[in-house]
């Protein structure tokens, strides 16, 4: 059986994303914010959107639906990113789908969205930011965005509605400070505070983007935890680390994303490592690692309201005793494609993908898992019709 530890991580990354949409094409037209005359507050910004999707599955365990419906994202945010004094408060909630892994509740449905992921209920960010003038140095605390990575969870700012499994790994929102520091064509921003909301702040994650010119740009991020996070830790939904899976939330990575823009085509590679040293007080009695890369692609047809999105993925898990994707030592490769139809805050998307696995055993004979009744077949393909509303 696939065991399925993280339906809720990497929900809310919309903050970190926003910086990375603009060196970047998608298939998609994100929100476009309206402006608000806050008085003696200065200007504000407000956007948002919300969206839903049918879906059809195979090969699915024994119990689990092969089609339904569930609302995906709905989110509002309100910023105020001029003068000294800075804020970002979004509100709601997102579903991350991630291929092949996906989420499903005790009656056999996709997860769909949830305001109680976080430990801060249905603020998924809210933080606070100070901006010297003149100064390439600003600070922010509160709850922040993740730093890592390319895709984000609200699916609008993707090539497609479903996540790769470099995504599955990753940290997502959390309580803690970031310094950003921007020289010429560099930024670079810092982060500590209690990775995988945890409430235990050992956790930094570091991105530097480099701006080559308007149609290259490079990024290379990390993530560490600096101490140790125990297993009676809670985390998303209240989770604690033991159930949640303390090799994700005990670990280190390193990765990055390269962002080529020609005309209306716009390519992202991207490789990511992440590896958990032995720590027996974590319960990790023995080194284990994953090893994922994926290409991203998007084209907007010119003069119309189409576009289409895709990427493929590898990933390659090591350690029989710990799951990062699918099970304990996972090889897969898959692929997700996504035509697109947009006129101004409406949106409408087919998005499939398929995912076969190289390997599905975790030691040997009898130790197999995946998907089907029986609970160890190599394949599954999805699709889903998605809708929305942007604003």
């Amino acid at each position: 059986m696939i065991t399925i530890r993280r339906q809720l991580l990497g929900l809310g990354f919309v903050a970190a994303s926003s910086l990375l949409a603009l060196h970047s094409a998608h298939a998609l037209s994100g929100p476009t914010a309206i402006t608000i005359d806050g008085g003696p507050i200065g200007s504000l910004s407000l956007s948002g959107g919300a969206d839903g999707y049918a879906y059809g599955l195979t090969d699915t365990n024994s119990g689990q639906q092969t089609v339904g419906a569930n609302i995906g994202n709905a989110l509002i945010q309100l910023q105020k990113t001029s003068g000294v004094l800075q804020f970002n408060i979004e509100v709601g909630s997102t579903s991350g789908l991630t291929l092949g892994a996906l989420g499903f509740d005790g009656r056999g449905h996709v997860s769909g969205t949830s305001i109680s992921s976080y430990a801060t209920g249905p603020l998924s960010v809210g933080s606070i930011t100070i901006a010297p003038p003149n100064s390439p140095v600003t600070l922010t605390a509160g709850h922040l965005g993740s730093l890592e990575g390319y895709e984000a969870t609200a699916d609008w700012y993707n090539p497609t509605e479903l996540n790769t499994a470099i995504w599955y790994t990753q940290n997502s929102n959390a309580t803690g400070v970031q310094a950003n520091i921007t020289e010429g064509p560099v930024t670079a921003e810092v982060q500590f505070g209690d990775g995988f909301d945890t409430g235990v702040w050992n956790f930094a994650q570091a991105l530097v983007t480099y701006t080559i010119d308007a149609n290259n740009v490079a990024n290379v991020y990390g993530a560490a935890n600096l101490g140790r996070t125990g297993l009676n830790a809670h985390t998303y939904g209240g989770d604690t680390v033991a159930e949640f899976g303390t090799n994700y939330i005990n670990s280190d990575m390193i990765g990055g994303f390269y962002s080529f823009t020609a005309g209306n085509l716009n390519v992202i590679p991207e490789v990511q490592y992440v590896f958990a040293k032995v720590d027996h007080q974590a319960a990790i009695d023995k080194s284990t690692s994953n090893l994922a890369a994926a290409v991203f692609g998007t084209y907007a047809f010119a003069n119309t309201p189409y576009s289409v999105g895709g990427w493929v993925e590898y990933e390659k898990s090591q350690g029989s005793q710990y799951s990062w994707f699918i099970g304990p030592n996972s090889e897969a490769v898959g692929a997700s494609v996504a035509p697109t139809w947009q006129y101004k805050d409406l949106f409408a998307r087919a998005n499939a993908g398929a995912i076969y696995l190289l390997n599905n055993s975790a030691s040997g004979p009898g130790t197999s898992y995946g998907y089907g009744n029986n609970g160890s077949g190599k394949f599954q393909f999805i699709g889903t019709l998605e809708a929305g509303l942007l604003f």
